[in-house]
C-alpha cells in the first residue's frame, strides 16, 4: 500500500525514529501504526525503545472521582526522575487516563492484553466455542472463530490496547509513547483500580 508523508510524520512523532526508518517499518507493516511502533522498537530505532532499559523510581498516584460521585479510578504512573513526577504534563497525562479508565466500556481489566486473568479467559473460551457451535458453521472453522473472538475481547480489557476516550486515533499505549518522546523519560503505569458504588 502506498504510505502518506502524513503517516511518516507521525510515526515520528510517536517514536523519534529518522524518517527513512519510519517509512520503511510503515511499508513493513502495511501502514498499521501499531505495528510500525512495535516493528521499530523491536530494532532499537525509537527514543521510546532507547528509554525502556532504564529505572523508573519516581512517579506519582493519581485520582480521578466522576461528578455524579459513583465511579472512582486510582493509578500508579512511574517514570524516572522526580523532576518529572512533579511536572505538569505528567500529572494532565495521569489525570487523562484516570479519566479514561473511568469512561472506558468494556471497563479495562488488566493493564495489557498478556495480563488479563487465565480463568477469565478460558471462562470466554467456553463461551466462544458454544456460540461457534450454534453458528451453523463446520466443525474445523470452531477454533478459528474462538481464536479470533477472543483475541478481539482480549485487546477490548487491555488498557493499553483501548482507544483513548479523549483521541479515539490513538491507544492508550500509543498515547504514553507520544509522552515518552515528548517528556524525554521513560513512562510505565503500574497498576489501577476502578471504583463503583455497590460493585465488589
Amino acid at each position: 500500500m502506498a504510505i502518506t508523508a502524513q503517516q511518516v510524520r507521525e510515526l515520528r512523532q510517536l517514536t523519534d525514529a529518522p524518517m527513512m526508518d519510519c517509512k520503511k517499518a510503515l511499508t513493513e507493516c502495511d501502514g498499521n501504526m501499531e505495528e510500525s511502533v512495535k516493528w521499530l522498537r523491536e530494532r532499537g530505532m525509537s527514543k521510546a525503545a532507547k528509554k525502556s532499559g532504564r529505572e523508573m523510581a519516581e512517579g506519582r498516584v493519581e485520582s480521578y472521582i466522576h461528578t455524579n460521585r459513583q465511579v472512582g479510578v486510582l493509578l500508579e504512573m512511574q517514570c524516572e526522575t522526580d523532576f518529572c513526577a512533579k511536572s505538569d504534563a505528567f500529572g494532565e497525562l495521569a489525570r487523562d487516563i484516570c479519566m479514561h479508565i473511568a469512561a472506558a466500556d468494556p471497563a479495562p481489566l488488566a493493564l495489557a492484553a498478556e495480563d488479563v486473568a487465565p480463568e477469565l479467559i478460558e471462562k470466554e473460551k467456553e463461551i466462544y466455542m458454544e456460540q461457534a457451535k450454534q453458528s451453523g458453521k463446520p466443525e474445523q472453522f470452531w477454533p478459528k472463530i474462538v481464536e479470533g473472538r477472543l483475541k478481539k475481547f482480549m485487546q477490548s480489557v487491555a488498557l493499553l490496547e483501548q482507544s483513548f476516550v479523549k483521541n479515539p486515533e490513538l491507544t492508550v499505549g500509543q498515547l504514553l509513547h507520544e509522552a515518552v518522546g515528548r517528556l524525554g523519560e521513560n513512562i510505565h503505569i503500574r497498576r489501577f483500580i476502578k471504583y463503583r458504588v455497590g460493585e465488589e
